[in-house]
């Protein structure tokens, strides 16, 4: 009898638990919260045998839905991956668009949205070089044509709220001058927009914490803040050598440069940054770990 009485308290202490732990999480989930994905899904053309697009793009579909963002940036996407994307993330709008020539040829820094959540007011591309408005266009000691795309959008939960612009940019692999220089590009650019929106930055930078394009798009510049801040700092204070964004499809690759940010503007507040390291029988969805974070605005 004691022993029955007993496991009857422990089930009704269970069941207790379970329920204020779901009432909790129910408090704390609020429904303007945006979640942010930023993504290299490795160029789909890539001799990479067991890696190969065609292997995986069914994994990192269910990794992208597992985090189910609201916003999410992707680079290194050809435009038979932005097509396939958009197909199986049937929720969302796309914008992409090559970076040889601002139509299909090339690489993307391909940008979604979910369409119920919010609504389309403008969007374009311009080109991380000199002449950024010339499709194409290379400068400084480029070794590839780089880009960036946005897309200004109404948020439909908060329509009285600022306007929301969502860039989404890839920096060159090898030219230092490149990438100081494209930072200090995409910083003017964000510094013009902040003034009447809200901002959210995603990309793959090629370089680490600290670097002279980290300072010049986070850091103080002629006295002046930056319009931006770094996500995941701000959520991680510490820094750790456990950070690093590119796995080379290399399961549990941890250390190295945190080459893949998430910025966003002073009045979102960051209530988590993360780095989501999902493996599956010794592979990973891509030669990039997604980054991601959840804001509140």
């Amino acid at each position: 009898m004691f022993t029955r009485r007993l496991a009857m308290m422990l089930l009704l202490t269970v069941g207790l638990c379970a329920s204020t732990a779901s009432l909790t999480a129910q408090q704390t989930q609020n429904k303007n919260d945006v979640r942010v994905m930023s993504y290299n899904i490795r160029y789909g053309t890539a001799k990479d045998g067991e890696n190969h697009w065609d292997k995986r793009k069914e994994f990192l579909i269910e990794t992208v839905k597992a985090f189910n963002p609201d916003l999410l940036g992707t680079q290194e996407t050809l435009g038979f991956q932005r097509d396939y994307l958009a197909e199986k993330l049937g929720d969302y709008e796309v914008l992409g668009v090559g970076r040889d020539d601002g139509r299909e040829a090339g690489e993307m820094t391909a940008l979604y949205f979910k369409r119920s959540r919010f609504e389309k007011l403008d969007g374009g591309h311009f080109w991380l070089s000199e002449t950024p408005d010339q499709p194409g266009s290379k400068s400084w000691d480029t070794s590839l044509t780089r880009m960036a795309s946005w897309v200004k959008l109404r948020d439909r939960q908060q329509p009285k709220a600022k306007p929301l612009v969502f860039f989404n940019t890839h920096f060159d692999h090898r030219g230092q001058q490149a990438r100081l220089e494209s930072a200090r590009l995409l910083r003017r650019r964000v510094a013009e927009l902040s003034k009447q929106c809200r901002v959210i930055l995603t990309g793959d930078f090629n370089t680490d914490e600290g670097s002279e394009p980290y300072k010049a798009l986070f850091g103080e510049q002629d006295g002046q803040p930056s319009p931006l801040r770094d996500t995941y700092r701000q959520a991680n204070p510490k820094r750790l050598p456990e950070e690093g964004t590119f796995s080379n499809f290399k399961v549990g690759q941890v250390t190295g440069p945190r080459i893949d940010w998430i910025g966003v503007s002073k009045e979102w507040r960051i209530l988590s940054a993360a780095i989501d390291r999902t493996a599956r029988e010794g592979h990973t969805p891509s030669d990039h770990f997604s980054v991601t974070t959840v804001l509140r605005p």
